[in-house]
């Protein structure tokens, strides 16, 4: 059966973070994503998530000092001691909401430093939250981003993802598949799902161009969300997409899952 999850950071963005999670238990949503919770006391929000019955399936670790343009501190040199303030925090947030699945964002490739630099730092920083997490069985997740939409993010290739989880080696690092940022960066994504599906442990969709609702778009879900169903991903999908209008009029496009 295929399972939907909320993005909080892109749907029902209408009503203040903590009213989202009624809002999408109402539109028939049984669990919920974000990429950060941390204006709000991690009681708060697990209270809210409590309230609604929902399952909260996937948070990010903070990704640094947005004003000085941080999305991401994990393969970031120089900048260790505050991934590990970083993880610590997203740890007890997870705790707190019962959640299973932690996104470490990469960061951006800092000006004079290589690519080979920053995976070097990347690969130490996950062996560190990889063995963390699995102190309490949470999974540490890794997810190539497109650099049209960031330049410059040190993870955009699923193949990188692919060596960094065969490099540290932990049974709690897994890929996080965005079908929206692997059909910019690479396409052919029905075939990529499949030989990487033993590594993937979330999957996130949007449409391109726009980043709208599933069926905006070039990409074919009617195909491939039950291509990845006959291929034995029984996971959650995050719907961490823009919204045309309000959340809840473009929701039409899940009819028939």
């Amino acid at each position: 059966m295929t399972r939907f999850s909320a993005n909080l950071g892109f749907l029902f963005t209408e009503v203040p973070f903590l009213v989202r999670f009624d809002a999408a238990a109402r539109a028939g949503f049984k669990a919920v994503e974000f990429p950060s919770p941390y204006d709000h006391a991690a009681e708060e929000v697990a209270r809210a998530a409590r309230d609604a019955s929902l399952e909260v399936v996937l948070i990010n670790l903070p990704t640094g000092d947005e004003d000085k343009g941080d999305v991401g501190l994990t393969g970031v040199p120089g900048r260790e001691a505050d991934y590990a303030v970083s993880l610590e925090k997203a740890l007890h947030y997870a705790a707190a909401l019962d959640c299973p699945r932690l996104h470490t964002m990469a960061g951006i490739v800092p000006d004079g430093m290589s690519d080979e630099d920053c995976m070097t730092v990347f690969a130490d920083n996950l062996a560190t939250a990889c063995a963390a997490a699995g102190e309490t069985g949470r999974d540490i997740m890794i997810e190539p981003i497109n650099r049209l939409d960031m330049p410059g993010y040190i993870l955009s290739y699923q193949d990188q993802a692919r060596r960094l989880i065969e490099t540290v080696r932990a049974p709690n690092l897994k890929l996080q598949f965005d079908v929206y940022h692997c059909q910019i960066m690479e396409g052919d994504l029905a075939r990529s799902f499949k030989r990487l599906l033993p590594l993937i442990g979330h999957v996130q969709i949007s449409d391109n161009p726009g980043r709208h609702e599933p069926g905006t778009g070039e990409i074919n879900y009617r195909y491939l969300i039950p291509e990845m169903a006959r291929l034995g991903y029984d996971g959650w999908i995050g719907c961490e997409y823009k919204p045309k209008g309000a959340t809840e009029d473009g929701l039409g496009w899940m009819n028939g899952y």
